[in-house]
């Protein structure tokens, strides 16, 4: 598989798969445009080859059929905005417009077609579907990571009527591939990876495939309370698992088995409601009085965490440190940010994966400071978690 800069895209028509799964308020206005951003460069590049570029994507869960509020024809005015090219739209993806439109389609033209999902087949990953698709475009670009971890029609299935020659990840995709293999099969030491989140359970895969990989393993945000309450020690009301306390240990043990240094916080910001005007205090890790709950941690395990990511030459962060939506409450997370921004600047390489965290990376301003920001929630969990992705397999064959 050549890389994608290197693919001539002259006289064919490539159909992408793209994630503009954007969300829209009540007057169908997109309120965040990341996604779609990230895609134009791989749109420009093919339309300077002297290509031309048919658009398939979802918008949403509908559930039955067509529906108003999650038809592709809502992002048409932005997405001309943002590449300056007239856009095409076809009212459907496999029907008599869309195939019709397609066959018309010159070099440097775009053409959006209909939400995916308006289809049953295309979250059952049909086959006959995917192939009516396949036969819209010469070559098959998939450039949706965030759709990645689904054995969709036109994200897994599709790729298998394409030569290998004929299909290729796009620079969002190769992008995310490439910085998530260099994390886990090609990372520097010392390798950090900071997980926090509410639930154990959530992350438990990811650590105890990490166990493998890092030097050290920082666990903040309300997962850190299980292994507090799981070694004894008192936790007030704040979220836990009981359920997963065994599994707690079980991991501190296996971390000192393999050498792996495991950073939980030394204190914690503590309140008696979980509000933002709540009453706060700072308690010690594992001494948090009856009625009181952890929403960040504490200054000490500030200090002590970034002292860990700016000794580090690989940083993997997934997951706050807190409820940074809250500012009472994001002193935890911006800590972390500020550490992995200085940690970047310094040579290491960075990678944030996940909503939360790419979440706090861009609400802090810390986008451009780190070296890549993924945008594939769950597609970058289960990469992490060791998991094969279909869209990734199918287009490496």
């Amino acid at each position: 598989m050549s890389s994608f800069k290197d693919f001539s895209f002259v006289g064919k028509k490539a159909l992408i798969r793209v994630d503009f799964n954007v969300p829209l308020n009540d007057a169908f206005e997109i309120t965040d445009d990341n996604r779609m951003r990230a895609t134009i460069p791989t749109i420009t590049k093919i339309l300077k080859d002297g290509g031309s570029v048919i658009l398939m994507s979802h918008l949403g869960r509908p559930k039955d059929g067509p529906t108003e509020k999650y038809s592709l024809k809502h992002i048409v005015a932005h997405l001309f905005k943002l590449l300056g090219v007239e856009v095409q739209f076809a009212n459907d993806c496999i029907g008599a417009e869309a195939i019709d439109k397609a066959a018309a389609l010159q070099a440097g033209q775009v053409l959006l077609l209909e939400n995916l999902r308006f289809y049953k087949e295309e979250e059952k990953g049909d086959i006959a579907f995917a192939e009516k698709l396949s036969k819209l475009g010469d070559v098959y670009v998939n450039d949706a990571f965030g759709t990645a971890h689904r054995a969709h029609a036109s994200t897994a299935i599709i790729a298998q009527f394409f030569a290998p020659a004929n299909r290729t990840f796009g620079l969002v995709m190769e992008g995310e591939v490439l910085s998530a293999e260099k994390v886990m099969h090609a990372a520097q030491k010392p390798f950090v990876a900071i997980i926090g989140g509410a639930k154990v359970s959530d992350k438990i895969l990811i650590i105890e495939n990490l166990l493998a990989r890092a030097t050290d393993i920082i666990i903040g945000g309300g997962m850190a309370y299980t292994f507090f309450k799981a070694q004894g020690g008192k936790i007030g009301k704040s979220i836990h698992e009981d359920d997963r306390m065994p599994l707690a240990l079980e991991i501190l043990a296996k971390a000192k088995v393999k050498g792996v240094n495991i950073h939980l916080p030394v204190d914690n910001v503590v309140a008696d409601d979980f509000s933002n005007t709540a009453n706060t205090q700072t308690c010690a890790s594992g001494e948090i009085p009856d009625g009181w709950e952890g929403l960040d941690v504490g200054e000490k395990s500030r200090e002590q965490f970034a002292k860990v990511i700016l000794a580090s030459k690989t940083i993997l962060w997934n997951g706050p440190m807190g409820v940074f939506e809250m500012e009472n409450f994001q002193a935890g997370t911006k800590a972390i940010a500020l550490a992995v921004a200085e940690a970047t600047q310094n040579g290491a390489f960075s990678l944030v994966g996940g909503g939360d965290s790419v979440s706090a990376v861009n609400q802090f301003g810390f986008n451009d400071k780190v070296s890549y920001v993924s945008t594939g929630g769950g597609a970058m969990l289960e990469y992490f978690e060791g998991k094969t992705l279909p869209g990734i397999a199918a287009i490496k064959g």
